[in-house]
C-alpha cells in the first residue's frame, strides 16, 4: 500500500492534544568525547550519564534528559549543503533573559551563531562538530502572535541583537535553565506533499505555515510550530546509518487515548509502526524515527 495515494485532506476533526509535546533527540554522532565538550561547553547543557559510547544530556536543575548522543565512529560529517533528514533540533529557552545571557556567552567564548527575529520568537543558529544543527531560541509572549489568512504570520528578520542583550542585564550565563525543553525539530525533505500526508495527515499535526517558500511548519495546540519541513536541499542524498544524523526523537501526547488514536490512523494511512514497552516507533518517510507516548 502506497501511504500517499490514500493521503487526501484529513478531517477537520483530527488534532492533537493540546498537551502534546516534544521530548528527547537523539543523535548519532562521530566522535562522542567531542561531542559532549562542544555540548557542554558552547550549548551549556549537563552530562547526565555517560557510557563509552552513548550519554544523556539535560539541563542545570533537573535530570530529565534532552539530549542523547551515541557515538558511531564510522560516521560521516554531515555536508555543507545538508542531508535528507535533519535540517536543525530546536531548544526553546524559558525567557528572553535567557537567551541574552546565552548570547552574551557565545561572544565571550568566540563561537559563531547566525540570527533571526521570527516576530514570534527570536533565534541563533549553531552547528556542532558533525555539521547538525542547532537552534537556540526564546519565544515572544502568544499574546503578540499575529495571524493573517489562517496562518502564523513569521519572518526572517534580522535579530536586534542589542535589545536581546539588554534583557539579561548583568546577569551571567549559567548553562542551559532547568525550564529548558526541546521546542521544536526542523527537517530538510524532498516533497512537501508527502510530509504533509505523514505529519498533518498521519500524526495530526495542524498546518500552521503554508505560503513561506519551499517549506511548511505543522503544530499542536496552537504552537508556531513544533515541526518543520523545507525543501532547501532539494536534490540531497538521505542520511545513512553512517552519516552523523538524528536517530530518533520523541513526541509526548500526554493521553493514551491521543496515543491509540494516532497509531490507528498511521497504520490506516499504511505507514509500518512497532510497539517497545509502553511506546509506539514510526518511521518518517526519511528514515526518522518518532517514538510515540505519553
Amino acid at each position: 500500500m502506497n501511504p500517499i495515494e490514500i493521503a487526501t485532506a484529513s478531517p477537520s476533526t483530527i488534532h492533537l492534544p493540546d498537551t502534546t509535546h516534544l521530548g528527547k533527540v537523539s543523535l548519532q554522532v562521530s566522535q562522542l568525547e567531542r561531542s559532549l565538550m562542544y555540548y557542554q561547553q558552547v550549548i551549556g547543557l549537563r552530562l547526565l550519564e555517560q557510557t563509552p559510547a552513548r550519554a544523556l544530556l539535560g539541563t542545570f536543575g533537573s535530570d530529565k534528559p534532552l539530549l542523547e548522543l551515541i557515538e558511531n565512529k564510522n560516521a560521516s560529517p554531515i555536508p555543507r549543503r545538508g542531508r535528507l533528514g535533519l535540517y536543525h533540533f530546536a531548544i526553546l529557552l524559558p525567557e528572553r533573559a535567557d537567551l541574552g545571557r546565552f548570547l552574551k556567552h557565545l561572544a565571550e567564548i568566540g563561537a559563531y551563531a547566525g540570527m533571526s527575529d521570527h516576530l514570534f520568537s527570536e533565534a541563533l543558529y549553531l552547528t556542532d562538530p558533525d555539521g547538525l544543527g542547532i537552534e537556540v531560541y526564546a519565544d515572544r509572549p502568544r499574546s503578540s502572535w499575529r495571524f493573517e489568512n489562517g496562518e502564523i504570520v513569521g519572518a526572517t528578520n534580522p535579530l536586534d541583537v542589542n535589545s536581546v542583550v539588554q534583557a539579561a542585564g548583568n546577569s551571567e550565563w549559567q548553562g542551559i535553565p532547568e525550564a529548558t525543553v526541546i521546542g521544536h525539530i526542523h527537517f530538510y525533505v524532498d516533497d512537501l506533499q508527502k510530509a504533509e500526508a505523514f505529519y498533518h495527515q498521519g500524526l495530526g499535526f495542524d498546518i500552521v505555515i503554508r505560503s513561506y517558500p519551499g517549506a511548511l511548519f505543522v503544530s499542536a495546540g496552537g504552537y508556531h510550530h513544533h515541526i518543520g519541513l523545507n525543501t532547501w536541499a532539494a536534490g540531497a542524498s538521505l542520511a545513512t546509518k553512517d552519516d552523523a544524523r538524528l536517530l530518533s526523537w520523541e513526541l509526548k501526547l500526554g493521553q493514551s487515548d491521543a496515543v491509540l488514536e494516532v497509531v490507528a490512523r498511521l497504520k490506516k494511512l499504511g505507514y509500518a509502526l512497532e510497539q517497545k514497552d509502553d511506546v509506539w516507533e514510526a518511521k518518517d518517510p526519511w528514515g526518522s524515527i518518532i517514538r510515540l507516548g505519553n
